[in-house]
């Protein structure tokens, strides 16, 4: 056997695949283009996760924690100026009089900074809120329509005109 494979050109452990080998010159081969593809749509997949995957470093814990301050040291500061008012009367008028020194601008320089951090703060849990409500709101209309479709389903909730003349003939 092994000899006559030589004659032929055949190698004897491939001949089988000859037939195969072939065709595939001609026709691609099903099974492993689906695996190319497939393949190919994991990896763009990967690089899109990998792309919008955030990345939280050192950097952005602190940067979140001072994120977090502002509010919290304006009402504890507040409350701090009443108790010191309390506490300690002339120290409280002296500091309030070098804030009467400060200009009108700085004061309106100022006002603008606070009014634009909590405004755009403000804002976006607004929009956030919008969002949440907007998906709350579809998910109990499909809610509600699932539970519309399962009664209808279960009893004639809408008249049907033809089926009622066809019964009607049938009696």
């Amino acid at each position: 056997m092994g000899m006559i494979d030589r004659l032929l050109g055949l190698p004897l452990g491939r001949g089988a695949n000859v037939l195969r080998e072939t065709i595939e010159v001609f026709r691609e081969n099903t099974e492993a283009g689906a695996l190319r593809d497939h393949e190919g749509r994991a990896a763009a997949l990967a690089q899109f996760a990998a792309e919008f995957t955030p990345r939280r470093t050192g950097f952005d814990s602190v940067i979140d924690g001072l994120n977090r301050l502002p509010r919290p040291l304006l009402a504890l500061g507040t409350i701090g100026l009443f108790v010191s008012a309390m506490v300690s009367p002339a120290w409280f008028a002296t500091r309030m009089e070098a804030l009467a020194a400060v200009p009108e601008a700085l004061w309106w320089l100022m006002g603008a900074v606070i009014s634009f951090y909590f405004g755009a703060r403000h804002q976006w849990q607004g929009q956030a809120f919008q969002r949440d409500l907007a998906a709350s709101a579809l998910r109990l209309g499909l809610q509600a329509r699932d539970a519309a479709g399962e009664d209808a389903a279960g009893e004639d909730a809408t008249p049907n005109p033809a089926l009622e003349a066809w019964q009607r003939q049938r009696r």
